[in-house]
Formats: structure tokens, C-alpha cells, sequence
């Protein structure tokens, strides 16, 4: 027994020595079929968690035994397979992958080949917008994708911007895009705790260094798999996954400044100030000027020495950006992951404003069996905005303080201590005492389970969690501001905690038969959104940095509300496909919605479309000229129901006083027949690709007709209610969509291509609803109007004729046209003055120069076709005493009329509250909105790999980054920045920045 013991303990030791001894290096280069080295290539032995990466010249080296299988995996490449045998060297050439090369495009609920996708779409990689410098991950897609239209509400770091997909169909309703992360809809809402503070937004929670890609859906083939809620288009974002092979690490580091893109009117200095209250003076009374200055000195109680600079003072110049992240990414055969952590602080172009953010993400996939994959995706944020009183007409803004605050009063007493005596609030005071937060927490969770029932059959169940907590602090000091005096300070909290989450089970099917393939899917869809809104408000404090609800004892007072919607839908899609040739797909869409009543609760949605892959026909194969030509085609309804929830319902309202009680009153008119906003999208294009595709691009004409709009129909007064929500009224947005790119040279050392897209499109009111006499309802404010034949929100308004050369008096169109004048302000005519606010073309240029490892990128943004109306005029250019004695004027109103003759058009300055009506709502403000702008600009260096290696790294990339570095403006009149909200208005906020970085990004 003991002889056999020892046998068999010899034998074992021999087999394990045997093993050991088999185990050995391998080595090798990993090439294309042109012999060029593959960098990053992942090499795995099967079967096991052992494998690594080609370096950047293409080698790689890990441990195998003879017998074991090694596999060489590359994107776009085939898959190759090597036995390692006696042999320590393994060099293997991959192939191109036919199939694999295709561009495959994220629909969402799909992913598709380029050559599959019937409807219009564009997706813009993660590569693209990683190091742009921007908090928000959509500001990065301006000028890259046709018919996408963004502007800055503010330049206020995090907040909210407009982005339109192919204009605005909606009166009432929403425009905005629906936004989908990983597959899953998410909610995008303004989460400022204030409606009059810095607008903030949830997008700004995302490490655009996380991104894998970003597509914009905007026709109805695209976009109608998701109903109403893709009814504005869809902006769908896949985040970054890991991959197989040995963990590799990137990290990214961006240092630069910013300042406002363009600097706007300047303000008057406290000599020019006084110039022209002189000059009232002497128009007004008939003064000398000596007289009148003497008077003007008097009025205002200048010291003739003080001519303090507010805008300067208010101004952050050189405001610091940083943006740092690292990341990490491995597995092997059965399972992979993701994980990063980033960290962002931006400052604002003006005091008391910045901006902070931190984020990890981690993604996990794992392949459980043959039979199921599990996927999980978290990403976690903290974000704080420290915003400014911007979005209304509040004294503590710093951007307004310029045009308000008189140049002939200091900041400072002359002791150095902030004077508090001045007209408007001193803003530097504030600064340093008050508190304006915005604080968002975000938690986005995406996990998934499918079941590949067999070849045929897949069943996916996944459920995505989108959890937020917004909290709000505003303290306002005692001494000086919105709150001093009789109040004696105030604070303000509030959290507003919304959680959404929406469940997804789908069943797909595909089969082949011949030249035939068909691919079925089905999906049922739940979403439920919760929102829980708490607030408190109280005054009179009794001491200074007492800064929370409970150093508040008096008039305090709360609030709070609760609310939800929630949604579901049925979903069936249809694929069909013939010898990749002819293409065609369907979409039906069922879904209820709790914003209306149970009697219209439901709408149907459906697309149909169609793609001719000509470039797979026999008679162009074997040519050299065209590698790709298709016609695509859809057609299909989806809804719109972004309104208010409850709208519907007679609603009574409990919170109103009566003698010191309690009281109720009806607060709102329903409207049981409320429904879905429709949709009708009609799209033809054709997509194109020459000359080993060196020129591809594409085309589009779309007609998307709104109808059933929800909008706000005025009630009789005699119903105690100011209007009620119906459906009525037809709008219409058409136009044309066109990218374009080339490869100009293609070389080892030197590559250039170029790149481009334009789109119009033109937007009319159709039809709306009617008054009782069968008129139509148009929807008039004082600057513009909704009226059938115009586009949407029109401008209207007088027409300005100049200021009469000899009276220095200014001058209307009596008729709102042309013809008679008139100086008589109420006596002209208001009438549409062409266009809206809405740019009827928009488009960008790139190009793109590679030597040696050096890199240039450029990229420049253009809009036109549109009016912007600089608001607030009224007081910044007030021909009487707003300017001149309450507040402060503009450096442009120098060049005024003086004596007969002058031409100008700036009109007489006159002592009086009136100003002569010059400076009220007309088209003296109303300038083309036409511009140009240098959107991007980077300059970089590839660290040749002789270098990097003696780092220990794998790869080290520089750049330098300028972002809006220039302006072009078509309107000499237009000082403000061109690029304004979606309304049209140039609002006293905080304008578009360009900024100057410095970026590093290293790979180990």
C-alpha cells in the first residue's frame, strides 16, 4: 500500500513539474493586411482570465502553456485563434471584418447597422465631446448634427439650455427632446430650487469623459418607438462599457480660463453720464451749458471725481476651469467593467458664481451561462451651483448692476468699507455675505437580464432607477439687499426629491429564411415619476450668520406638495431585411398616460419605413467609384403630452386667507376631452459614400405637421377662469437636412478631411383655435404674436423710421410698413416685422490635420434667418432720465442727435420720465440674428511611443483647446451675444463664454 502511495505521489509531482515546465511566454506582433502594427488589440487565453493588450507598436507578451488556444480580438477585425505549441513567438495578421467595419447606430431600444436604419439619425462619439470644455454633456453637440438647434439660456455653469430638434411644433406644450441613458428614459427637468436664480440642470450630473456615444433621432421612424415622449425628437446617451482584456487605466486632466464670449454694450463712465443729462437739460429747459451742467451736478450730486467701474468690479476675469477623471477597464472571456471617478470646478464669468461636481460610474457585464448576460450600470453625482438672481429683474444681479448702478457712486466708503447707501444694491457686498445654492445628489442605475432562449428567441427584462435630491439655500443679510430693512434678513431651504424609474420586458424573435431575414420584437414599458417638494421660508433674524429656517423666529412660514405621473405602453417592432439590399420596418406604439382623463387616456403611434441599399445591387458591384448609395423613407404619428399634470380635472385650491382662516376656491377649469398632441412626420433622404467612401454624406427633406395642439384658450371672465386647455390649432415645420464629409489626403504621416452639415427648415401656424363667433384665438404679447400664416411667437411690434435730422426727434411708420411717419408713438401701427426667434438655417464646418502625431481640429458654428430683441432697452437706452439720473445708460448713446442736421440713431436727450417714447418696444432693438462663431479649436501632440515607453505608460496625448475664441455678428446693431435663449431675448444673464485649456491625457 505504502509502495503505491508513493507511486502515485511521484507520479502527481512529475504531472505538476510537467505543467509548470510547459508554461512559458509567448510573444509576438499583432498587424493588419498592410502589415501595419495593431495597437490595443486584446489577446486572451480561452478558457481562462489570463490575457493582456498589443502595446502601440503592436507587440504583446503573457504566459501560456503548449496545448492552450490563444485569441486575437480587435474591433472591426475577425477574431484569429493560434495554438501555442513548441513555438515561443505567435506574430498573427488580422483581416478587416466586412460585416463588423459597418457603423452601428444606437436607437435605444435597438442597435442597428448604418445599412438597417430607415430613418434620419446621427450619432456622435464619445471621442467627440470627452475633452470639450463644457459642465453639460449637450452643449457639446452644437454645430455637429444637422437640424439640432442649441442655444445657451445662460452661460451660468449647469444651467439648463434650449436645444430644438428641427424647431418648435408646440404652442403651449413642451419642445424639448426626450433624453434616454443606456436605454432607458430619464428625467431632464430644471431642478433650481428658485425660478428667479441660475436654472440648473440635471444633465450636468454626467462626466462627459463616461460617454461612449450620443445619437439625435429626429424623424418619425427614429423617434416614434417611443410615443409622446419622442414626439420633440430624442437625444439618446450610451455610456461607456468595459472591454476584454488586461485592466487599462486613462486618465484626463483639463486646466484653462474663460471669459464671455462677447462683451456687450458698454456702459456709460460717470463723465459721458453727465454729458448727457446736460444735454436733457439744455433740450428740456433751454439752458446754456453751463447752466444746465450746473443743474445736472445738482440733480445728481456728483463730486466730480468718483467714476467707479461696476462692470469690472462685478467681472471674474480669467475664471478657472479644472476637469480631472480617471478611468479603468478589463475582463476576460465572461465578464468586463467600467469604472471612473471625475471631479469638475468651473468658475463663472462673475462674482458669487461657480460651479462643482464629483462622479463615479462603474458598468458590470457578466456572462452568467450560454444562456444569460447581466449587465448593471451605476452612476453617482454630487453637484453644487452657486448661482446668481438672473432670470428676472432683480437689482442683485451682477450682470445688471453695470447698466443700473450709477458710475457716480462707489462700492467702497472711503474707509474702505462697502457702501451700502447706494441706488441699487452693491453686489460686492452681497457676495460676501449672502448664499445662493443649488445642490443636487443624482443616482442612475440601469440593470438588465436577458435570456437567449435559444438562436431564435431572447427575452430582456430591465428596470432603470433615476433618483434625485435638489436642495435649495438662499440667505439673504439684514443690512443691504432683497431682504434689509423692516424684514430683517430672510432664509430660505427647500428639497425637492424626485424619484423615476421605468421597467422594461421584451420578447424578440428572428428567423431567416432563403435571402429573407426578419426580426420581431415586442415590449411592454412602465414608468413612474414621484415628486416630493418641501419648503421653508422665514424672517426677521436676530443675528448675523445665522443661516438656516431655524434662527428664523418670525413670519416663517412652509410649503409643500406632492405629485405624479406615470405611463405604459405596448410596443411591437418589425425588421425585414432581403439580401441587405431592401429594407423594411415597423413600429406600433399603445400607450396611456395619467396627464389626461381615463376616457382619452390611450393614443396609437406607429412609423413605417423604408431603405434601398443600392450599393448591394449587381449592377454596381465591382466598381471603384461608389461604395454606398441608399434611399431611405419613413412615415408615421407620434404624440406630444408635455403638459401640466391634472390639467384636465376641476381643481379647488385651499390656500387662500379669509380673516385669518382657511378658504377654498376654484382654481382651475378642466377639460375631460383633453388628448394627445399629434405628430405627423414625413421624411425622404438618401445617404451616400465615394471613392472608398473619401467623400460621403447624406440628404433629407422632412414635413412634421403638428395638430390637436394643447394650448391655452382664453375663457369669458364671467366663468371666473382666465382660460382652458384644449386641443386646437395646426403647425407645420419643413425643411432640409445636409451632411457632408471628405477625406482630402490620406497618408502614414499626414491625413486632412473636412466636414460639414446644413439644415432649414421653415415653421407655420396652420391653423388655431376659434372664438365663439368662429374667429381665430391669436395669441398677442407685447413684442410678439401667434397668428395663422406666420411662424410661431412672430415678431410684432412698431416699425422704427430713425430720428428726424432736425428736430432729433424720433420717428414710427404710421402703418407699422412703410410710407407715412409719424413721432407720435401710440398713433403707429403694430405689424409683423418678418421671422421669429427660431434660426431658419443652422449648420457647422470641421476640419480635421494629422502629421507625424501632430493634430489640429477646428469646428465653427453658424445660425441665421432669425431676430433677436434686445430686452431691457428701455432703460439702457432711455432717451430721458432712466440713463441719466435713476440709472445708467450705454457708451453707444454718445453718438445722440446734437443740432439740425445730425444723422443718427440715437434721438435728442430729454429731461422727462417718457424719454420721447423712444426707447419702447419697436425695431430700433430688433436686429438679424445672423452670426458665425469659432466654436472649437485644439492643437495637439501623439507622444511618439520611443518616448512613452521609458515613462512606463502606453501612450501620452497634449493639447491646447480654444472654445468661441471668435464671434462674427451680420448686425452691427447686435452687441449682445447672438447666441440667446430660445425666446429670442437678450436677457441680462450670463452669456455664452469662450475659454482657453490645457489638456493632458495619459493610458498605463
Amino acid at each position: 500500500m505504502k509502495l503505491k502511495f508513493t507511486w502515485m505521489l511521484t507520479l502527481f509531482l512529475a504531472l505538476v513539474q510537467f505543467s509548470f515546465a510547459q508554461e512559458k511566454n509567448i510573444s509576438g506582433t499583432v498587424s493588419d493586411e498592410s502589415g501595419m502594427p495593431l495597437p490595443g488589440v486584446a489577446v486572451l487565453v480561452k478558457g481562462t482570465s489570463t490575457g493582456t493588450q498589443t502595446d502601440f507598436d503592436g507587440k504583446y507578451t503573457l504566459k501560456a502553456m503548449s496545448g492552450q488556444t490563444l485569441v486575437f480580438s480587435y474591433l472591426g477585425m475577425k477574431s484569429v485563434e493560434r495554438t501555442v505549441g513548441s513555438a515561443t513567438t505567435i506574430n498573427v495578421t488580422l483581416q478587416e471584418d466586412a460585416q463588423a467595419l459597418e457603423e452601428v447606430v444606437v436607437l435605444g431600444y435597438s442597435v442597428k447597422s448604418v445599412s438597417e436604419v430607415t430613418g434620419s439619425s446621427v450619432q456622435v462619439s464619445g471621442d467627440q465631446i470627452a475633452s470639450v470644455p463644457v459642465v453639460s454633456v449637450d452643449q457639446a453637440l452644437q454645430g455637429k448634427v444637422a437640424g439640432l438647434n442649441i442655444s445657451m439660456a445662460s452661460g451660468t455653469p449647469g444651467s439648463v439650455q434650449d436645444i430644438r430638434i428641427r424647431r418648435v411644433g408646440s404652442i403651449n406644450a413642451g419642445n424639448d427632446p426626450l433624453y434616454v441613458i443606456d436605454g432607458v428614459p430619464v428625467n431632464n427637468s430644471n431642478f433650481s430650487g428658485s425660478s428667479a436664480v441660475s436654472s440648473f440642470s440635471a444633465l450636468a450630473s454626467l462626466n462627459s469623459s463616461d460617454i461612449e456615444s450620443i445619437t439625435v433621432l429626429k424623424d418619425a421612424s427614429a423617434t416614434s418607438a417611443y410615443g409622446a415622449r419622442g414626439s420633440n425628437g430624442v437625444i439618446v446617451i450610451t455610456t461607456k462599457k468595459g472591454k476584454s482584456g488586461k485592466v487599462s487605466f486613462t486618465a484626463n486632466s483639463l486646466v484653462g480660463f474663460q471669459n464671455n464670449a462677447v462683451e456687450g454694450r458698454k456702459p456709460l463712465t460717470a463723465t459721458q453720464r453727465m454729458e448727457l443729462l446736460t444735454d436733457a437739460f439744455r433740450n428740456s429747459r433751454g439752458y446754456d451749458n453751463a447752466t444746465a451742467y450746473a443743474y445736472a451736478l445738482a440733480s445728481t450730486g456728483w463730486d466730480e471725481e468718483t467714476d467707479f467701474n461696476w462692470g469690472n468690479a462685478v467681472k471674474n476675469k480669467d475664471a478657472v476651469m479644472q476637469n480631472y477623471d480617471i478611468s479603468a477597464s478589463g475582463g476576460d472571456e465572461n465578464s468586463s467593467f467600467y469604472a471612473s471617478l471625475g471631479y469638475n470646478a468651473t468658475e463663472a464669468t462673475v462674482i458669487a458664481s461657480d460651479f462643482e461636481r464629483i462622479s463615479g460610474s462603474f458598468n458590470f457585464n457578466r456572462k452568467f451561462s450560454d444562456k444569460f448576460d447581466f449587465s448593471t450600470s451605476m452612476n453617482v453625482s454630487n453637484v453644487t451651483q452657486n448661482g446668481i438672481l438672473e432670470q428676472a429683474a432683480y437689482f442683485s444681479n451682477p450682470h445688471l448692476v453695470r447698466f443700473f448702478m450709477p458710475p457716480i457712486e462707489s462700492a467702497y466708503n472711503a474707509d474702505g468699507s462697502y457702501n451700502l447707501n447706494t441706488s441699487v444694491f452693491n453686489p460686492l457686498y452681497q457676495e460676501t455675505v449672502d448664499i445662493t445654492e443649488n445642490n443636487l445628489t443624482r443616482a442612475l442605475n440601469n440593470t438588465s437580464l436577458v435570456w437567449k432562449i435559444n438562436d431564435r428567441f431572447r427575452f430582456k427584462s430591465v428596470i432603470g432607477l433615476d433618483y434625485t435630491i435638489a436642495s435649495y439655500h438662499e440667505y439673504r443679510n439684514r443690512y443691504h439687499g432683497d431682504s434689509d430693512g423692516a424684514v430683517g434678513g430672510s432664509v430660505q431651504n427647500s428639497v425637492n426629491r424626485n424619484f423615476n424609474y421605468v421597467t422594461q420586458n421584451s420578447l424578440a424573435y428572428n428567423f431567416k429564411v432563403a435571402q429573407h431575414s426578419f426580426d420581431v420584437q415586442g415590449l411592454v414599458e412602465y414608468q413612474k415619476n414621484r415628486r416630493n417638494f418641501l419648503t421653508g421660508f422665514g424672517q426677521n433674524l436676530p443675528a448675523d450668520g445665522l443661516y438656516y429656517l431655524d434662527t428664523a423666529p418670525g413670519s416663517q412660514a412652509v410649503g409643500g406638495f406632492f405629485d405624479d405621473w406615470s405611463s405604459i405602453s405596448y410596443l411591437g417592432m418589425l425588421n425585414y431585411n432581403f439580401d441587405g439590399k431592401y429594407v423594411l420596418d415597423a413600429t406600433f406604439r399603445r400607450e396611456g398616460s395619467s396627464r389626461f382623463a381615463a376616457s382619452n387616456r390611450f393614443g396609437s403611434f406607429w412609423s413605417l419605413g423604408a431603405a434601398w441599399n443600392i450599393h448591394r445591387e449587381a449592377f454596381l458591384s465591382g466598381n471603384e467609384i461608389v461604395n454606398q448609395l441608399r434611399l431611405r423613407a419613413s412615415i408615421g404619428e407620434s404624440g406630444n403630452s408635455q403638459i401640466d399634470i391634472n390639467r384636465f380635472q376641476n381643481l379647488l385650491s385651499y390656500d387662500a386667507n379669509y380673516n385669518g382662516l382657511g378658504a377654498v376656491y376654484p382654481s382651475q377649469y378642466g377639460n375631460e376631452n383633453l388628448s394627445w398632441e399629434m405628430n405627423k412626420n414625413y421624411d425622404l433622404g438618401f445617404d451616400f459614400g465615394l471613392f472608398e467612401n473619401r467623400v460621403s454624406g447624406s440628404f433629407a427633406y422632412f414635413n412634421k405637421k403638428t395638430y390637436d395642439l394643447l394650448q391655452t384658450v382664453p375663457l369669458s371672465y364671467t366663468s371666473g377662469h382666465a382660460g382652458q386647455v384644449y386641443n386646437a390649432g395646426t403647425v407645420v415645420n419643413k425643411g432640409i437636412e445636409i451632411e457632408l464629409s471628405a477625406d482630402i489626403i490620406r497618408g502614414k504621416d499626414f491625413s486632412w478631411s473636412i466636414s460639414g452639415n446644413y439644415a432649414t427648415v421653415e415653421n407655420e401656424v396652420i391653423a388655431l383655435a376659434k372664438d365663439s363667433d368662429g374667429e381665430d384665438i391669436n395669441i398677442i404679447t407685447g413684442t410678439r404674436a401667434v397668428e395663422v400664416g406666420q411662424p410661431i411667437y412672430a415678431w410684432r411690434m412698431r416699425k422704427w423710421a430713425g430720428v428726424d435730422p432736425q428736430t432729433g426727434r424720433p420717428q414710427w411708420y404710421l402703418n407699422g410698413k412703410d410710407g407715412e411717419l409719424t413721432t407720435n408713438y401710440f398713433s403707429a401701427k403694430e405689424e409683423y416685422q418678418g421671422g421669429s426667434a427660431m434660426p431658419t438655417f443652422t449648420g457647422g464646418l470641421s476640419t480635421n490635420l494629422e502629421f507625424k502625431g501632430f493634430f489640429l481640429n477646428a469646428s465653427v458654428y453658424f445660425a441665421g434667418g432669425h431676430k433677436v430683441f434686445e430686452d431691457w432697452a428701455f432703460y439702457t437706452q432711455h432717451s430721458g432720465v432712466y440713463t441719466t439720473l435713476y440709472y445708467n445708460g450705454v457708451q453707444d448713446m454718445m453718438s445722440r442727435w446734437q443740432k439740425p442736421g445730425d444723422v443718427t440713431d440715437y434721438p435728442r436727450m430729454v429731461y422727462n420720465a417718457t424719454g420721447d417714447n423712444a426707447s419702447r418696444t419697436s425695431t430700433r432693438f430688433l436686429y438679424d440674428g445672423d452670426y458665425i462663431r469659432l466654436k472649437d479649436i485644439t492643437l495637439g501632440y501623439n507622444i511618439p511611443n520611443r518616448f512613452v515607453e521609458k515613462t512606463g505608460l502606453e501612450g501620452i496625448r497634449v493639447s491646447l483647446r480654444g472654445a468661441n475664441l471668435l464671434t462674427w455678428v451680420k448686425d452691427e446693431g447686435l452687441k449682445y451675444d447672438p447666441e440667446v435663449r430660445a425666446d429670442g431675448f437678450t436677457m441680462l444673464t450670463t452669456p455664452p463664454t469662450k475659454s482657453v485649456s490645457f489638456n493632458v491625457n495619459l493610458k498605463f
